[in-house]
């Protein structure tokens, strides 16, 4: 007997109903991600090699969770669209675990391979390593709440919520703090790093275009988190140079 689905059950009809479910869901999405791509504490507009390396780890991983996404959705929609087999239950019994194994474990172990691939290298760039070219600048940042104290070792120099880096040059950042547990983070320049009672992390920034950028506290800190804003303003090195004496001089 030819078999017939109910009209609301038809293929035709349940991929229209799709359609119409998800379409204006996929558009507000797309609408409020890209809203994320740009602004002051976007990392997804990098201005350093550091952020540049994490902007593409983002995008690659972007990529391959809609690759994935729409796989999976494709199988769903063939699920749904092709008649049942006529199959044993142990043909269902064998089909099941070619699922099981494909979908459980060889998928994630590739995707995971992948995506270790690109994200060990990218890690390995973010590291403060010595270089033979040239000579980290050495900067001091010092979480408090709810500020930072930015000081210049060598030059020495201390700013209040004021970070200014020459351009073309790494920077060493020796994040601590006195208090609590803060969270260092210029999302256009780098990654992000605690800032630890009683311990230093070191963070390599660098920044290859002369503009100013706007750092965070990403670590709530208490009531005066959200105040806890870090200005940064980078120079060419001549103008750096320029700052640091006139500052002397103040």
């Amino acid at each position: 007997m030819h078999h017939r689905y109910p009209p609301h059950l038809e293929p035709e009809a349940i991929w229209k109903t799709v359609i119409r479910s998800l379409a204006p869901l996929g558009l507000i999405n797309i609408f409020f991600f890209l809203g994320g791509c740009a602004g002051p504490q976007s990392a997804l507009d990098p201005s350093g090699p550091s952020a540049l390396a994490i902007a593409d780890l983002w995008w690659w991983m972007f990529g391959f969770s809609a690759a994935i996404l729409c796989i999976i959705v494709m199988l769903w929609l063939y699920a749904m669209w092709r008649k049942p087999p006529s199959i044993t239950e142990t043909e269902a019994y064998q089909i099941g675990n070619r699922w099981i194994i494909g979908g459980g474990l060889v998928l994630p172990i590739v995707s995971l391979t992948l995506l270790l691939s690109f994200g060990i290298p990218i890690g390995y760039r973010l590291l403060p390593l010595p270089l033979e070219d040239q000579n980290p600048l050495h900067i001091e940042v010092i979480g408090q709440q709810w500020w930072w104290e930015i000081r210049y070792v060598d030059a020495g120099i201390v700013t209040k919520n004021q970070l200014h880096l020459p351009v073309g040059r790494p920077v060493d950042i020796h994040v601590s703090s006195i208090d609590v547990i803060h969270s260092f983070w210029v999302p256009k320049l780098g990654g992000k790093i605690d800032a630890i009672p009683g311990r230093t992390n070191v963070l390599r920034l660098e920044a290859d275009t002369v503009g100013h950028f706007r750092g965070q506290c990403a670590e709530f800190c208490g009531k005066g988190h959200a105040e806890m804003i870090l200005f940064i303003e980078a120079h060419t090195p001549e103008s750096f140079v320029a700052w640091m004496e006139g500052y002397k001089h103040e």
